[in-house]
């Protein structure tokens, strides 16, 4: 990247960059998470995982409805056929 704050990287590459270190993170996270799960060491109850892994699962869902309305599906015309 140059120092004036432009850059040569294309938008692709970009996406690529950020997109992979996010991704790492993420699931570094998870990795995390499920350090949680050892019952010797933390009290925990189903209703707890369930309330974690729900608001997990709604998060990525509307993160991948994101990424499908950008690529327009979801989007499709109507018709009677």
């Amino acid at each position: 990247m140059e120092r004036d704050g432009k850059s040569n990287e294309s938008r692709r590459d970009r996406f690529v960059r950020v997109a992979e270190t996010r991704t790492n993170k993420i699931i570094s996270m998870i990795r995390l998470l499920g350090n949680c799960s050892g019952k010797g060491t933390y009290d925990y109850s189903q209703s707890d995982v369930k309330k974690i892994f729900g608001a997990i699962e709604r998060e990525l869902s509307s993160a991948k409805k994101r990424f499908a309305d950008k690529d327009g599906e979801g989007k499709k015309a109507f018709s009677l056929r």
